[in-house]
């Protein structure tokens, strides 16, 4: 075991290729069943989009000079005969199969009728049809989406559009969690040398907006060794990740580490350079299963989860590893020496600047509850106002925004 410090950018390299090389295999799922998951292939057009020419207002589709006589009527649906005749026109429908022969669309408010019911107006633009040609959205076997594209109710809106019954996704990870400290308190008011547990409410939250389902909460776990190995056990039986809070230090009653090389682990990241949150771990185990050691203080747990858990499951679930947006600062921030410093800011309505919060120690919520993530600050730098900075953004359900 090694207690070097990992670069902070090299650790979330380090957890998504693990996630990626023990991703599960694809497997189908129903459109209905598909929200949240994560497409395994790629998403071609099964046909052309649209498959034939369609109308896009309610009116007449006309062939030749106007006046045009009325010979039928075509709606949503239907099979469209075609025109043949100059001088002739069908009733039409918005979304109908314009028929083959037509030349214009007339819309229905645009026309009028003469005394001997034939159709007289004027295509708008002049004679530039209002219908979509069939492949304008996409051409037949057009890749729509690549493989890593997170399923949303768009994603599936567009499968369905496509013909598709069901979906090649990867399986959603199964995460667990484990609240370490049995000083900690689970109801009422701190006070008396005990404090509540603020990560065993919030932290499956986090896993959600991840990608994940999680399986189990338990704890607080007992301080003692045995405790500790048995709890890890018995969540790494239902989990792909487990995630512990707290015991990341090798205190008189940090018992995680013992447990790990107990049960077999390997340490994929053992510290992070990183302030706050440096003593968080990510460990591999029997089976492919990991586990992530989130410090007990509340921030540093969350930067450690961002840090290591979100790239890990990213990787599991077959995604792109997360690229961090620029943002540009509105205030400074301060440097921490040899690590880097994750600043929590606040972003603008447009994304495009950040504003440091306040209340921001690493056992402090208050900052965090009034903050979108944290601006990166790397090794050795200062930030200043209006240097453009990496943002590590907060999990974000799918649609959320600043």
């Amino acid at each position: 075991m090694s207690d070097v410090s990992v670069d902070w950018e090299k650790a979330r390299e380090l957890a998504y290729t693990a996630g990626r090389a023990a991703a599960g295999r694809a497997e189908p799922v129903t459109l209905s069943e598909a929200d949240g998951r994560t497409l395994a292939e790629p998403l071609r057009a099964l046909t052309d989009l649209p498959a034939f020419p369609t109308s896009s207002i309610d009116g007449w589709a006309v062939r030749g000079a106007k006046p045009w006589r009325p010979v039928g009527r075509v709606l949503a649906g239907q099979i469209a005969p075609p025109l043949t005749e100059d001088g002739t026109c069908v009733e039409i429908a918005t979304g109908a199969m314009v028929p083959a022969g037509a030349e214009a669309l007339v819309r229905i408010e645009a026309s009028t009728r003469d005394g001997d019911g034939r159709v007289l107006g004027e295509p708008r633009n002049g004679y530039v049809p209002e219908w979509r040609q069939p492949g304008e959205e996409a051409a037949k076997d057009e890749e729509l989406l690549p493989a890593g594209t997170a399923v949303d109710p768009a994603v599936i809106g567009v499968a369905a559009t496509c013909g598709y019954e069901s979906l090649s996704v990867y399986p959603r990870p199964r995460a667990g969690l484990l609240v370490f400290g049995d000083e900690l308190l689970t109801g009422g008011t701190p006070g008396a040398g005990r404090v509540r547990d603020s990560l065993g409410p919030q932290i499956p939250g986090w896993l959600r907006r991840l990608g994940a389902t999680v399986e189990m909460v338990a704890g607080p776990v007992q301080d003692t060794l045995d405790a500790h190995v048995t709890a890890v056990r018995e969540n790494l039986s239902i989990a792909d990740v487990v995630c512990t809070t707290g015991g990341t230090m090798h205190g008189p009653v940090d018992h995680l580490h013992p447990a790990l090389t107990e049960l077999g682990a390997e340490y994929i990241v053992n510290t992070v350079a990183v302030r706050p949150g440096f003593p968080m771990l990510l460990a591999r185990l029997p089976g492919n299963r990991f586990l992530a050691g989130l410090p007990g203080n509340p921030q540093s747990a969350v930067i450690a989860l961002i840090t290591l858990v979100a790239p890990l499951l990213a990787g599991l679930q077959g995604r792109p590893a997360p690229v961090l947006p620029a943002v540009e600062l509105t205030g400074d921030v301060r440097g921490r020496g040899g690590d880097t410093h994750l600043a929590l800011a606040r972003l603008s309505h447009d994304g495009r600047t950040a504003t440091p919060v306040g209340h921001v120690g690493s056992a402090m919520l208050r900052g965090l509850a009034n903050a979108h993530g944290f601006a990166v600050v790397r090794p050795g730098s200062e930030a200043a106002a209006g240097d453009v900075v990496p943002f590590l953004p907060l999990p974000l359900l799918t649609g959320e925004r600043p």
